[in-house]
């Protein structure tokens, strides 16, 4: 019997093989596309890939230090010469309109490929109602009533002891366009309420806190659909 030489296939052949016999059996492979890469070059697209590893943080506003009573927020900075972002993340609950008295706070890295990683976590573990994912999408009226002064003399820079305090237990109704009361609702302890209304436009209407001179007036307000309106109150304590 002669024995056969050793056949060399080259890869080409065997590609093309592979084609055929795919076409025989009425399948063929055809590679898989690359998935094209993320790349977060600005602020919010790395705010937006935290939210997406958690998304209870879903609603979350960016930190302003003019506003009295801002339970939730982030800041984002740049990671030096990495081209990745820091975002810090606080939740706070529980008379926020005086600082809060509980909270929990997130330091995350988003690197430029869209990576998100817990750099560091601390505080109380957070309430189901205070997530900010809770007013996310709701169609709605929300706010928070506060009472000021709280001081006799107002201190520059201001005192956080002198904040106006968050007002509980007061009724806020609430009517449609023509005037007819569709609902009332009552400020919790930390002063925020809110109420489910469908998309139209609406007054708020305080109504007088017990141990407060002074009421707000009526707000007129437009809620659209799948979105909250924001309304504070502000009471007046009488204090002078």
């Amino acid at each position: 019997m002669r024995q056969l030489g050793t056949v060399t296939v080259s890869r080409s052949w065997v590609f093309l093989l592979a084609v055929l016999v795919g076409a025989c059996t009425g399948s063929a492979t055809v590679p898989s596309p690359t998935p094209k890469p993320v790349l977060i070059t600005q602020p919010d697209q790395a705010v937006a890939r935290v939210i997406l590893a958690e998304p209870r943080l879903a609603g979350l506003t960016a930190f302003d230090p003019n506003l009295i009573g801002l339970s939730s927020w982030y800041t984002v900075t740049p990671a030096s010469g990495v081209g990745a972002f820091v975002v810090e993340v606080r939740v706070g609950w529980g008379d926020c309109p005086a600082g809060c008295i509980s909270e929990h706070k997130w330091t995350y890295a988003v690197l430029p490929d869209g990576v998100v990683s817990v750099v560091s976590e601390s505080g109380d573990a957070v309430p189901p109602e205070a997530w900010p994912s809770q007013g996310a999408g709701r169609t709605g009226i929300a706010g928070t009533a506060t009472a000021g002064p709280v001081c006799p003399v107002e201190k520059n820079p201001p005192d956080p002891a002198c904040a106006p305090r968050p007002v509980a237990g007061a009724v806020v109704v609430i009517r449609d366009a023509s005037g007819k009361e569709i609902g009332r609702v009552t400020t919790a302890r930390d002063g925020t309420y809110f109420a489910d209304v469908p998309a139209g436009g609406y007054v708020i209407e305080p109504q007088p806190a017990q141990g407060l001179l002074g009421t707000p007036g009526p707000t007129s307000v437009v809620v659209t659909d799948g979105a909250t309106s924001q309304v504070d109150l502000a009471y007046d304590t009488g204090i002078r």
